[in-house]
């Protein structure tokens, strides 16, 4: 019978596994990573900072968050709100099926699947503790590794940046937002930032 720590391990390895497979690829110290086994071990790096008592089944949706999301690529939506808002429905559907299956081989409950789901999907936001955690762990993720990035693909839509982190600073919880300000900005990131939460 699988050890609830070895099915746990495994688990890991078959996200970890599917993710290696992103032709994506992105420098992490000196090194090119396939882009979502980056971001997945980004999430549960900061995830431990953040929740050190975290559940099993919040580690995992944490690790699988965009399991294999290249696979559902933003051009094959509509260009315009409504295409965005599909895509991403879809994409939640997509990695809470492909995780839900890995489990499944793995000796979880439906319970513990359907718990997985349910935070990968972001059911029960602002109500259920783990997913606002789980919420406040992403945005933490894109302020610190992708935020600098997303300035400079928008540098003449500082409007609608500073529109983008004031939707995602009322996402998260105050514990959150206080971590945020925490983490080690660039000066315009910082500004930018600040600019937001004064709205």
């Amino acid at each position: 019978m699988t050890s609830s720590s070895n099915r746990f391990e495994k688990t890991i390895e078959a996200i970890d596994s599917l993710n290696s497979l992103d032709p994506h690829l992105e420098e992490s110290n000196g090194s090119q990573i396939p882009k979502e086994l980056l971001y997945s071990q980004r999430m549960t790096e900061t995830l431990n900072q953040y929740e050190p008592s975290a559940s099993e089944t919040l580690k995992i949706a944490a690790r699988a968050q965009h399991i294999q999301r290249w696979k559902i690529p933003r051009e094959s939506y509509p260009m315009d709100r409504k295409g965005y808002l599909l895509w991403r429905t879809e994409l939640k559907k997509f990695h809470g099926k492909l995780t839900a299956d890995i489990m499944a081989k793995h000796a979880y409950s439906e319970a513990e699947i359907k718990k997985v789901e349910d935070l990968i999907n972001k059911r029960r936001l602002k109500t259920d503790p783990e997913v606002q955690t789980l919420e406040d762990v992403i945005c933490l993720v894109f302020l610190r590794y992708y935020f600098d990035e997303f300035i400079q693909k928008h540098e003449e839509e500082q409007e609608k940046i500073v529109e983008i982190i004031h939707k995602t600073w009322k996402k998260m919880s105050p514990e959150g937002q206080e971590a945020a300000l925490k983490l080690p900005h660039s000066p315009k990131a910082l500004e930018l930032v600040s600019e937001a939460i004064d709205e």
